[in-house]
């Protein structure tokens, strides 16, 4: 039975929808950390903090990470929501972190950001690849 359901959620959703699944649901519950237990040194997220609330930034990125989430059972093609949608939220917490840092106000701002867009990298890559073709169906007994 474990094999079977493991073997249909392969198929259904494929390379790209594994990535997908995993990246919604980290920056999901990113989101939720910033709501329910902010970070408690933000000197690197104040030219964010300037445009909104950290609540507001929080549920900017459940969003980003629902859209993935959702995406990830649609085809190939039809999956580029999230391709967009999960680098983008990075873009400004990158820029928040290099700013504060060229201001001098977070001496770590620089590490934050390239830790951000190194965790990006994967999403993007991801979104170049084309899912490759299914095999056919092996004989029984089925294997995992």
């Amino acid at each position: 039975m474990r094999c079977r359901l493991l073997r249909l959620l392969s198929i259904k959703l494929g390379r790209r929808g594994a990535i997908l699944s995993c990246y919604g649901l980290v920056w999901l519950l990113y989101g939720y950390g910033q709501i329910t237990t902010p970070q408690p040194d933000q000197r690197g997220l104040q030219t964010l903090l300037a445009l909104m609330p950290l609540t507001a930034w929080g549920w900017v990125w459940i969003a980003a990470g629902v859209v993935a989430l959702v995406s990830a059972w649609a085809p190939p093609g039809r999956d580029a929501a999230a391709f967009y949608v999960l680098p983008l939220i990075v873009v400004p917490w990158m820029a928040s972190y290099l700013v504060a840092w060229l201001l001098g106000d977070y001496p770590r701002g620089w590490v934050a950001a390239a830790v951000w867009a190194v965790i990006t990298v994967p999403v993007l890559v991801t979104a170049g690849w084309p899912e490759p073709p299914r095999r056919k169906r092996a004989e029984p007994p089925y294997e995992c």
